[in-house]
């Protein structure tokens, strides 16, 4: 719900946004309430309050008929990112309404640094783009060099070898430089980016081809590059395949080995590339590699969708590896690296 006219109509309000009106009119001297909520209805009900802006007098009679004679005289409301934390610090302990905030106002992080080092490089690089480059070599210098490199690989050539030449010259910053800078973006790229997905629509689509089966994913690519050829791209390199289970290092290997059934694996292996199989093959031993070659051919022809299904939740079980830091997807920022 856009902050700025009031709202006067209850039918535009969702459902958390009517119960963040009423805890809001209710207050802090009903903050039992609250207490009855679990974890996610108290984020998602603070996230609603936080974007909630002007509510109108009578939105609120409407939406509190039976407390009408309590709030007579309260006319209208305002939801913002301070009352949300006032209330929730009524009676939740200051560690929990600090991470639920952090987590309304955008993404994680202790410092702004941090901050940006957890926010896309695609979506920060459409942001500085638009900076000074003497500006943009500084918040450069602040985040991790991994990053760093892929926010200027997103840049425009020209203007990203400006802000390469503004760094190489870069003197110590004055605190009060800093600060300016880092308040700015907190007020002006956060806070937009905190009412925005926190999610870059060419990985949610990259997740959702990825899911296609292979005819289905080269017919919507074809078609994604004759209308736009950059966002094609963007997506086929997001993209997690099977054939990219090639640079896991042997550890990884062996990892991934332990987890997957089997069978899936030979299905999947036959329709993979020869140099893909003989990369699980010696990482088996002798014997149960010979097995899984016979229980390949023994197998005969096989249905390209059952091989995609096979490749797909083998990829899966690797980015379920990945996540708990079993295995490693993504390398230290060569070519070689992993997305996904």
């Amino acid at each position: 719900m856009a902050k700025g006219k009031a709202i006067t109509d209850p039918a535009r309000l969702t459902g958390p946004e009517k119960a963040a009106v009423i805890l809001l009119a209710l207050g802090e001297d009903h903050t039992v309430i609250w207490q009855n909520l679990d974890d996610e209805e108290i984020k998602e009900i603070s996230q609603a309050m936080a974007g909630l802006g002007n509510v109108s007098a009578s939105v609120v009679e409407q939406l509190l008929v039976e407390f009408i004679s309590n709030m007579s005289g309260a006319g209208s409301i305002m939801g913002s990112f301070e009352q949300t934390q006032r209330l929730l610090s009524s009676f939740l302990d200051a560690e929990k309404v600090d991470t639920l905030m952090e987590e309304i106002r955008g993404p994680a992080g202790r410092t702004m640094w941090d901050k940006l080092g957890n926010v896309n490089e695609a979506v920060l690089a459409n942001y500085l783009k638009n900076e000074y480059p003497q500006t943009v070599a500084v918040v450069l210098s602040k985040v991790k060099s991994e990053h760093a490199a892929r926010v200027l690989a997103a840049l425009p050539e020209d203007f990203a070898l400006e802000c390469v030449t503004r760094m190489l010259r870069m003197e110590p910053v004055q605190r009060e430089i800093l600060d300016k800078i880092e308040q700015t973006l907190r007020t002006e790229f956060m806070s937009n980016l905190a009412r925005t997905s926190k999610r870059d629509s060419h990985e949610m689509m990259a997740d959702i081809f990825n899911a296609f089966d292979r005819q289905t994913e080269a017919r919507f690519i074809a078609a994604l590059e004759e209308r736009n050829r950059e966002s094609a791209e963007r997506i086929r390199a997001l993209m997690f395949v099977f054939e990219d289970l090639s640079k896991l290092d042997p550890g990884g290997v062996q990892t991934l080995l332990r987890a997957v059934e089997k069978d899936q694996l030979a299905l999947a292996l036959k329709g993979s590339s020869d140099s893909l199989r003989e990369m699980f093959f010696s990482n088996m031993s002798e014997r149960a590699s010979k097995i899984m070659r016979e229980d390949m051919e023994s197998m005969g022809p096989v249905r390209l969708r059952d091989v995609d299904q096979a490749q797909m939740a083998i990829v899966q079980v690797a980015k379920d590896l990945a996540n708990k830091g079993e295995i490693m997807l993504a390398g230290s920022g060569g070519e070689d690296e992993l997305i996904y």
